[in-house]
C-alpha cells in the first residue's frame, strides 16, 4: 500500500481510503469493526466519514457511522494515532430539515455545533481532516447538469466559513480542512480567501470520479495539481455498477442500487450500458472489473486517495487488492475508446 502526501501537509495518507457511509444502515457495528480491522491490517491508514452518514440520510441514522467508528476507537487503545481520520459537515439541504432544526448553513454557529457533535460521536479530541460536504451556495453538485445562475442574498460568504475553520484549526480541533462536491470557481475562491486572510489553504477536494464520471478532468484536475488540493475520489465504482454485479440488467437483492432505487445518478440506462462495456473490456484482459475501475482512478496524477466502500469483507478484500493492478497501455487505450463512445454517463 503506497502513501501520498495530503496536499501541502506533512500527513501521509494511504492510496486507498476506507469509506464508511454504509455503517449503521447496510453494515452493523460488528461488520464495521471487522472492515476497519481488516483495512488497517492491509496498510490503510485513512478513514472517511461524515455527520450525515449512514447513506441514504435519515433522521434515525444521522451520525451513526461516526458513532460506530468512535466505539471502535474506544475499544482499541492507541489506534487513534495510527489513522488519519476525516469527517464532514453538512451544507444546507431542504430535505434534511432534522439537521440543526433545519437552519443548517456553513456559518459559525452551525460549524461549531457540528464539529463538537462529531468529536463526541467519534470519541476523539481532533479531526485530521474536516471537510465541507457541499457548498453553501446554489451550484452544480450531486449530478446536477446545465448550470443556471441563482442570485442569492443569504449565502454564507466563503471568507466567513474559512474564518471558522481557521479558528478550529488554531484551537486544535481540526488539523486541516478540505472541500467536497466543489467547483473550480469554489476552490479558487477558498484559495484566494486563504491568501488574503493569511489563513490555512484547503488541502483536498472530495468529488466523484470514476470511469462513468470523469468530469473532474475538466477544470478541477488542473487546479488540484497546480494548487496541491488533491482529489479524494468518491464513488469510484459508481455505487457498485462497475463491479459487474449489475451486469446485463442484474438486480442483486443486497445491492445499493436495488435497495435504494432513488439513486438515479448511477442507475440510468446510459450508465448501465456504459458500465457493461467497461466490464466486458476488463474481462477480455483477464481483469476483475472492480479492480480495473479502481486501478484507473488510482493511476491519475491528480488523485491523492481513492475512497472505497464495501458491505462484505470479500468485497473489501477485492477492492484492497486493486493496488497491485497496473493497467497496460492496451487496457488504457480500451478505456479511452469506451470513454469516447459515451463520456460521463453518470455525472
Amino acid at each position: 500500500m503506497r502513501h501520498h502526501r495530503l496536499g501541502h501537509t506533512d500527513l501521509e495518507v494511504s492510496e486507498i481510503c476506507l469509506g464508511t457511509m454504509t455503517y449503521g444502515k447496510q453494515n452493523s457495528a460488528a461488520e464495521a469493526y471487522a472492515q476497519l480491522d481488516h483495512a488497517l491490517a492491509a496498510g490503510v491508514n485513512f478513514i472517511d466519514t461524515a455527520e450525515m452518514y449512514a447513506v441514504p440520510p435519515r433522521p434515525d441514522t444521522f451520525g451513526s457511522s461516526e458513532s460506530i467508528i468512535g466505539r471502535w476507537l474506544s475499544e482499541r487503545p492507541g489506534q487513534r494515532q495510527n489513522i488519519v481520520l476525516a469527517s464532514k459537515v453538512c451544507g444546507p439541504a431542504a430535505r434534511m430539515h432534522y439537521v440543526r432544526d433545519g437552519t443548517n448553513r456553513l456559518d459559525r454557529r452551525n460549524i461549531e455545533s457540528a464539529i463538537e457533535a462529531s468529536l463526541r460521536r467519534l470519541r476523539t479530541d481532533y479531526l485530521d481532516l474536516y471537510q465541507l460536504h457541499w457548498p453553501d451556495r446554489a451550484t452544480n453538485y450531486f449530478g446536477k447538469l446545465g448550470y443556471e445562475h441563482v442570485p442569492q442574498t443569504d449565502t454564507i460568504p466563503i471568507a466567513e466559513t474559512l474564518a471558522v475553520l481557521e479558528d478550529l484549526r488554531k484551537t486544535g480541533k481540526i488539523r486541516h480542512y478540505g472541500l467536497s462536491n466543489e467547483t473550480p470557481w469554489g476552490v479558487m475562491q477558498f484559495l484566494r480567501a486563504a491568501e488574503t486572510s493569511a489563513a490555512a489553504r484547503p488541502v483536498s477536494i472530495q468529488n466523484p470520479y470514476s470511469l462513468l464520471n470523469r468530469s473532474f478532468e475538466v477544470g478541477l484536475a488542473e487546479v488540484a495539481q497546480r494548487e496541491q488540493v488533491g482529489l479524494l475520489a468518491y464513488s469510484p465504482l459508481a455505487f457498485g455498477l462497475l463491479s459487474g454485479k449489475y451486469a446485463d440488467g442484474a438486480t442483486p437483492a443486497t445491492g445499493r442500487l436495488t435497495l435504494f432505487p432513488d439513486f438515479t445518478r448511477y442507475n440510468s440506462p446510459q450508465a448501465r450500458a456504459a458500465a457493461d462495456r467497461y466490464i466486458a473490456l476488463a474481462r477480455v484482459h483477464g481483469l476483475s472489473p472492480a479492480q480495473m475501475a479502481l486501478a484507473f482512478v488510482r493511476s491519475r496524477g491528480f488523485v491523492t486517495s481513492t475512497i472505497i466502500g464495501a458491505t462484505t469483507l470479500a468485497q473489501l478484500q477485492e477492492n484492497l487488492e486493486s493496488v497491485r493492478v497496473e493497467l497496460s497501455a492496451d487496457v488504457l487505450a480500451g478505456i479511452e475508446a469506451q470513454h469516447q463512445i459515451q463520456p460521463n454517463p453518470a455525472p
